[in-house]
């Protein structure tokens, strides 16, 4: 990676703005590698529109009961979460244009990914009301709350930091639509959220391919960032409504827990990056590394307790 500006030259000196313009050709890259993979496709053709009828209210239609939606109980818990999620797309846009800014390759890149995810949104919406998966009066409320509160994210600070934390954050949305759909016991719903995942797992992969790039161009403060993304991960939808009990009954049925976590969003990306066999490292960045390794081994432990505890439940239920 060549840089391009004379005032680039002292990698200890690194700010925001100097690492934003070194890896613009890089981002360029990226994008084009991108739009050249990414397929189009129409929200309107994942929805089973012939299943749709009027609710109760203006339009006197029929209220929504539970056992109207085709949905597991843990599915329209994950749905919920995930819809929530993706609704606040104008708060995670201020937050990256902010922080990236909306000029050159950086710029189209986040138009480009705002209006990636927003498809997320309308299709889930229409799914879940046309085939009323779930309470319509309650995932308004919902959204409403989570909405109007706003969101900050826990890294904006850095620009390193946010790539580290998008690069992980993105494959554990892949994981958890994935797992949903699945899990939801709707071949709709399940074709749906593939389709959303295969966006969400190109949107990693650029990520990715960006945090590969600052190790090579800040390997001590991008080890950094790591570090603190990996130590102090949270799911973008922690602040809504409910949302710790939620993450407990998808941990239970399997959709993200401690497992899937380690073994399905931390593990890939690291082993991908090979952050842990980086060398070179000046003191900061080794002493991050052994934390980062250290941590992981750790996380395994619990994830391995937390599988027993699961386990036995899971039998407790069955014979019940």
């Amino acid at each position: 990676m060549t840089l391009t500006s004379p005032h680039l030259a002292r990698p200890d000196t690194w700010s925001d703005a100097t690492l934003l313009y070194a890896l613009e050709e890089v981002v360029e890259r990226e994008l084009n590698r991108h739009l050249g993979v990414a397929k189009e496709w129409m929200p309107h053709e994942y929805v089973p529109w012939s299943d749709g009828r009027n609710f109760d209210g203006v339009m006197e239609g029929d209220a929504w009961a539970p056992e109207q939606s085709k949905v597991s109980a843990v599915g329209r818990i994950a749905l919920v979460v995930n819809l929530l999620t993706e609704d606040n797309l104008p708060s995670y846009h201020h937050e990256i244009a902010t922080l990236f800014g909306r000029d050159g390759a950086w710029g189209t890149w986040v138009h480009r990914w705002t209006a990636e995810e927003g498809r997320h949104a309308i299709v889930m919406r229409d799914y879940l009301l046309t085939s009323r998966a779930v309470d319509p009066v309650e995932l308004e409320r919902f959204r409403m709350m989570h909405m109007s509160e706003g969101f900050e994210h826990d890294h904006r600070h850095s620009m390193l930091h946010s790539v580290a934390y998008v690069a992980f954050q993105e494959l554990a949305t892949r994981v958890s639509h994935r797992n949903t759909g699945r899990e939801s016991g709707d071949p709709v719903c399940d074709r749906m959220l593939a389709r959303i995942a295969t966006d969400e797992n190109l949107h990693m992969v650029f990520y990715r391919n960006l945090l590969a790039a600052s190790l090579e161009l800040a390997p001590d403060l991008a080890m950094q960032a790591i570090r603190d993304v990996v130590v102090a991960f949270r799911m973008p939808g922690h602040g809504m409504p409910g949302f710790e009990r939620a993450a407990a009954r998808m941990a239970i049925g399997g959709i993200y827990n401690l497992r899937i976590h380690h073994d399905d969003v931390l593990q890939p990306v690291l082993r991908h990056l090979k952050v842990l066999e980086v060398s070179g490292l000046g003191p900061e960045g080794l002493r991050a590394q052994e934390e980062l390794g250290l941590f992981m081994g750790g996380l395994h432990e619990q994830a391995a307790r937390f599988d027993t505890k699961r386990a036995t439940l899971l039998a407790r239920r069955a014979k019940a």
